[in-house]
């Protein structure tokens, strides 16, 4: 429990006596005197949760520009307005206003998880001070205040339980415990984690049954909500890969061409003998064909489209680099409860003395069948028909449909059994009327009614933890009527049942005096007829399965984070796949420094009982041994990690505030497939940035070069540059933007995740912008040399045709990293390309045959041979291409199929 001061709040007020926490906290049952209140209020300040504010919306706006390679492009935009090309320094300046406008829609919400948990706490709270019973606002609460609770509340401050009536909480945001936590009041030993803390209530959790009253001894900051806020507050948001990377690539390209240019124009004053004029226009025509401008809309417009794409996949992005991360994620760890879970109980399985019996159907919704051995009997047995009626008679929970979805009323276990009882065709037409019932509680561990049944005989319908109501048995049903009861049977499918982490149910009835409308304990102690186990389980998403496994395909490994307890959830994640013979619990975490944890981490899928300080430093550890981490989660508990992973993936519909405004990213669906379907996307994303560094930098490398080997070599220039900047401006912003609306190549899920530490610019990429560069400025060079004797207009529109004809016909080479162009699925998605290159082939048109561009451009018309030609020599650097894309993937071929077989043979 948290510390609130050594007047105001005991430490581990859960380990000790009622007696001894109302004498430290000097109070009595009766609750606090005014003056107190007043007092402590004015020390520990008000029961409320700190908000963060949020940015100004103009500040926001203003980061947006805060990007590396934005410098650059604004750097260009600046030149080409000095140099007279207002155009272009439109086109680019319009690029970087839709990188702003883009990302501050998307980051329109403010990053203040504290205001998500704040969404949590309640308004009014019940105390009793001075002997009154008041209705006071929850801000107002100190510690010391009595505060009654009843089922449907949600607590407004960290209690230690005084009364405890049949008292049940929800604590599954807050501890990841699927099942309510049974509350009482005696004293637990100190070392009790969180979740076992039976004698304690906390603030943001729900109380689902009973009542009860506790005393105050954690208020605002200082409850475990609270801490959990400071936890979240203090966490630091990584850097995504994709913008790290960006900002490396964009100081290297800066200092590459800086230095190109400087050197080009040293060389062409100094030893070129060019006049400081001309080559200074020379040297500024050469960076600004080195810039890739299209690149950073490239960036922005992939990203938009995957965030529009995962939208229609239910997975809501609020932010645009993590569609990225999640192309690069190597682990993905989730909560279980409400993410792999449905976070509905479900009845899985009946055993009766004569047969055991499955459930299927998922959740609250009544639909699905009771089948022994696949089959469902044609004819209810007798004995189904007495277990359907205790489990909707021995009930006070509800089910109903609202607005499309199956919502329970009461308890999640007493729910399982109302739905068992549905599935199995009840409630029938009946005269059941209660008469009596012992509800149940902690010390009694059982539940029984007293009514009248459709024959009009008065029964006892039981429910309870099976030890105790073993205890009351000395028959069991067996066919339509009573035998002895065969205990080791009953034990051993406890055990069977509880070692598949499902939480048992024992049903039992008996007959009872028609005149007697009373019921008591000793009337249901002894000759009970035990009629069956119902094992309840929070059953796994039937998707969860097949998305873990694609993962796994994929190089990801999937690490189940819970704060259930071990049983449930090694049966849960042997269910889903995952590797259950070993699970490390919170406890075994404690004992392990960080260096120890880091050799840990990797070897381990299941952790169980852990607490948010434990799941976050999992994900710190994971990050350290080079994990590009996705953290999904739906509870409070889970918001620190889910801030703290590379991208934080929250459950939309069943997930707190908490969890949602600490994530990136948001599952309306609350289905874990979905993230399957977003890794997708994410690679999908990554892929089409890297096909556009594939076209920009090797066309840019050829512009820039044909300026650059001719200042060097001292030869006329085969293009000017205010022909380049034309080439820029026509290509720049449309060849390269209609890779970005490329869909996924049908092997992206079968690869393993690139590693965390690669950068853009890979040995792959540089080998294909020297392949593309080197075959490019040779064609451009040959193409002008080989006309450059008859018209040196004529060989320079030829020259700047064919290099607008490379990058055209370039674009499709590129739509494919390593398949050939005419790959299976070529067509695919082709829309895009065909619509950006018919653009650019229509203006290159205009600029040899319009007499207003030929001025402006010194061009002239270009006969159907000499397109012709350019087309040849431009389709001469894609052969070469796809040649360089043919040996590699031999090279691979070979070496996966050689390379082992060799080292096996070693």
């Amino acid at each position: 429990m948290a510390e609130q001061g050594s007047a105001a709040s005991p430490p581990a007020s859960h380990a000790l006596p009622v007696s001894e926490v109302l004498a430290q906290l000097a109070v009595t049952e009766a609750g606090l005197a005014d003056e107190e209140v007043i007092r402590r209020r004015a020390e520990v300040g008000p029961n409320q949760l700190p908000q963060a504010q949020p940015r100004p919306w103009w500040r926001r706006l203003l980061a947006q520009f805060n990007n590396a390679l934005l410098y650059v492009l604004l750097v260009a935009a600046g030149i080409t307005f000095l140099l007279g090309y207002a155009t272009d320094s439109v086109v680019i300046l319009g690029v970087v206003v839709i990188n702003a406008l883009v990302g501050f829609i998307q980051e329109g919400k403010a990053e203040a998880a504290l205001r998500g948990i704040l969404a949590m706490v309640v308004s009014q709270a019940l105390v009793r001070r001075s002997g009154r019973v008041l209705q006071i606002p929850v801000e107002e609460l100190v510690p010391g205040d009595m505060v009654l609770v009843n089922a449907g509340d949600r607590l407004p401050a960290d209690l230690r339980l005084v009364q405890a009536r049949d008292l049940r909480c929800d604590e599954s945001a807050l501890t990841g415990e699927s099942e309510p936590v049974e509350k009482q009041t005696e004293a637990l030993p100190a070392h009790t984690m969180l979740a076992e803390r039976s004698n304690c209530v906390y603030m943001g959790t729900r109380v689902t049954y009973g009542a009860g009253t506790g005393v105050v001894v954690a208020t605002g900051v200082s409850t475990e909500l609270g801490r959990i806020g400071e936890l979240v507050s203090g966490v630091q948001v990584p850097v995504t890969p994709l913008t790290r990377q960006l900002e490396e690539f964009a100081r290297w390209l800066s200092v590459s061409i800086v230095l190109a240019t400087a050197l080009a124009m040293l060389w062409g004053v100094y030893v070129a003998g060019l006049a400081w004029p001309d080559m200074f226009r020379a040297a500024v025509g050469i960076a600004v064909a080195a810039i890739p401008e299209g690149l950073p809309a490239v960036v922005t417009i992939s990203l938009a489209i995957g965030v529009q794409r995962m939208a229609r996949s239910r997975a809501l992005v609020r932010k645009l680099p993590a569609v990225e991360v999640l192309g690069s994620v190597t682990t993905i760890c989730t909560d279980k409860t409400g993410t792999l879970t449905r976070n509905e109980m479900t009845a899985r399985s009946v055993v009766t003395a004569q047969a055991s019996y499955d459930c299927d159907g998922e959740g609250y919704a009544p639909v699905g069948n009771v089948s022994r051995a696949g089959e469902v009997p044609g004819q209810l047995p007798e004995v189904l028909e007495h277990v359907a009626a205790v489990s909707l008679y021995c009930n006070d929970a509800e089910v109903a449909e609202e607005n499309g979805q199956w919502v329970l009323h009461g308890d999640p276990t007493e729910g399982a059994l109302h739905v068992l009882a549905r599935k199995l065709g009840f409630p029938k037409v009946t005269q059941w009327r209660r008469l009596d019932l012992i509800p149940f509680s902690t010390e009694s561990r059982y539940m029984a009614v007293l009514g009248h049944d459709h024959h009009g005989r008065a029964m006892i319908y039981l429910k309870g933890a099976p030890e105790r109501v073993l205890q009351f048995c000395d028959r069991q049903w067996r066919e339509s009527a009573a035998e002895a009861l065969d205990r080791t049977f009953w034990h051993d499918s406890l055990a069977q049942l509880a070692g598949q982490g499902m939480r048992v149910m024992a049903l039992a009835m008996k007959e009872h005096d028609a005149n007697d409308a009373t019921l008591s304990d000793d009337e249901v102690d002894g000759d009970m007829i035990l009629l069956g186990l119902v094992g309840i389980e929070d059953p796994p998403r039937a998707e969860a399965r097949d998305a873990i496994g694609q993962c796994r395909a994929a190089g990801i490994q999937v690490k189940m984070i819970t704060g259930d307890n071990p049983r449930t959830a090694a049966a849960i994640g042997g269910q889903l796949g995952l590797d259950a013979d070993r699970v490390m619990v919170g406890d075994d975490l404690d004992q392990l420094d960080d260096e120890q944890l880091r050799e840990q981490v990797l070897k381990t899928a299941i952790y169980a009982r852990t607490s948010p300080a434990h799941k976050l430093r999992l994900v710190e550890a994971l990050q350290a041994c080079g994990q590009v981490v996705s953290m999904t989660g739906d509870g409070v508990n889970d918001a620190p990690a889910l801030k703290c992973a590379n991208i934080g993936v929250a459950m939309g519909r069943k997930g707190t505030d908490a969890a949602r405004e600490a994530s990136a990213m948001v599952l309306t669906d609350d289905n874990f497939a979905t993230i399957v379907k977003a890794v997708h996307e994410g690679r999908t994303v990554y892929d089409n940035i890297v096909k556009a560094i594939l076209f920009v930098l090797p066309t840019s490398l050829v512009e820039a070069s044909v300026l650059m080997i001719a200042i060097l070599i001292g030869a006329q220039l085969p293009v000017t540059p205010v022909q380049i900047l034309w080439v820029n401006m026509i290509t720049a912003v449309t060849l390269a933007i209609a890779l970005a609306f490329e869909p996924g190549e049908p092997d992206i899920m079968k690869r393993p995740p690139r590693r965390p530490g690669r950068g853009l610019v890979s040995g792959f990429v540089l080998r294909r912008i020297l392949v593309v560069g080197a075959a490019g400025t040779a064609v451009v060079f040959w193409m002008f040399a080989s006309h450059a004797d008859s018209s040196v207009e004529e060989a320079r529109t030829l020259a700047v045709t064919t290099l607008v004809l490379i990058e055209t016909f370039y674009l499709f080479s590129c739509r494919r990293l390593y398949a050939p162009a005419w790959a299976n699925r070529a067509w695919q998605g082709i829309l895009p390309a065909l619509l950006a290159c018919s653009m650019v082939l229509l203006m290159q048109w205009a600029f040899t045959a319009s007499t207003v561009m030929q001025a402006l451009f010194d061009t002239v018309s270009l006969s159907l041979a000499g397109w012709g030609m350019a087309c040849f020599w431009a389709l001469s650097v894609v052969v070469v291409v796809e040649l360089d894309k043919f040996l590699v993937a031999s090279v691979r071929r070979y070496r996966k199929r050689h390379i082992p077989l060799r080292q096996a043979a070693s």
